[in-house]
């Protein structure tokens, strides 16, 4: 359970945790990189970067779209996504936790 604070307001306040162990920053790091490669493929079957009818950019946008998608994909993971990033890391961890367990 996590410890909370009555602040000012006398609003309930999450106390902070402990600082985040090494292993539980690659986890993060890894369910980042899945929600990112998730929305970059959702992006792309929206349609964003597909070639226009008239002014399109020709052959080089169509080599570097797929860059940009990936950007675009990162960029919306790294303001809080969809929260999938956060629902990836709670399994890595909670399987990550049962096989230390079952070493034990």
């Amino acid at each position: 359970m996590t410890p909370t604070v009555t602040g000012q307001a006398g609003l309930a306040v999450v106390a902070p945790a402990s600082p985040p162990t090494e292993e539980a920053e690659a986890l993060r790091a890894v369910a980042r990189e899945l929600e990112a490669s998730f929305l970059a493929e959702m992006l792309k079957h929206a349609g964003f970067g597909e070639g226009r009818d008239s002014f399109g950019g020709g052959v080089g946008e169509e080599q570097f779209v797929s860059l940009l998608r990936d950007e675009h994909a990162r960029a919306l993971t790294d303001r809080g996504g969809i929260g999938l990033a956060e629902a990836l890391f709670r399994a890595l961890v909670a399987r990550s936790s049962a096989a230390d367990g079952a070493q034990s």
